[in-house]
């Protein structure tokens, strides 16, 4: 069996601000790489799916639905580059005498600035670096599909509540995209979970 990935070279769902907000990129990092993150379902749901001998409709199902994970990584790391676009980050300290500036730099996160040079990092919204630990794929389809469940429910709250904290028409169109992914998400794992438990 030979698995590959194709990079189409456009986002799954546009990702456009209406304006720079490097404070909401900061809070946006939690869905990308927070325990509850896309980059932890995509790479749980890859794992889960290498895990399964042969193939089939599960097998399938995880290596699907981790595909679709990672470009929903690539929509939410262009959105935040895209509110780090024209954040005041040369001479900070002139910046911050403007007291609005300075409570955006306040509440910036600053490795954006210094680490990744206005770009998304595998990292939550407190600058906390990903890590593996938050991925599940125990071998068995039951226990794992439940855990999906669990991990599609919590970053969907993440993203209504990330929903409801701005105000930009952009940010929120593509928020509300993914809220419709994440419900469509819960109910295919509910699904799999009956189907499982009726065998």
């Amino acid at each position: 069996v030979m698995s590959m990935f194709y990079h189409i070279k456009e986002l799954q769902y546009h990702a456009k601000p209406e304006r720079p907000d490097p404070v909401f990129a900061r809070q946006l990092q939690e869905v990308i790489g927070g325990q509850f993150g896309e980059i932890s379902v995509a790479l749980q749901y890859l794992f889960q799916g290498w895990n399964v001998r042969g193939n089939g409709k599960y097998k399938d199902l995880l290596m699907d639905t981790g595909a679709e994970e990672l470009a929903h990584i690539e929509m939410l790391a262009t959105m935040v580059a895209r509110l780090l676009d024209g954040a005041p980050v040369g001479d900070l300290e002139a910046a911050a005498k403007d007291p609005i500036i300075g409570a955006i730099l306040g509440g910036m996160n600053p490795q954006h600035a210094i680490v990744s040079g206005l770009g998304a990092m595998p990292a939550d919204s407190n600058g906390k670096r990903w890590s593996a630990d938050y991925i599940i794929a125990s071998g068995n389809l039951l226990a794992d599909f439940r855990a999906n469940l669990n991990a599609e429910s919590q970053g969907r709250l993440q993203v209504a509540r990330l929903y409801a904290a701005t105000n930009d028409k952009g940010v929120k169109d593509m928020l509300s995209w993914l809220l419709a992914r994440d419900t469509m998400h819960q109910n295919q794992w509910i699904a799999a979970i009956k189907e499982l438990e009726e065998k």
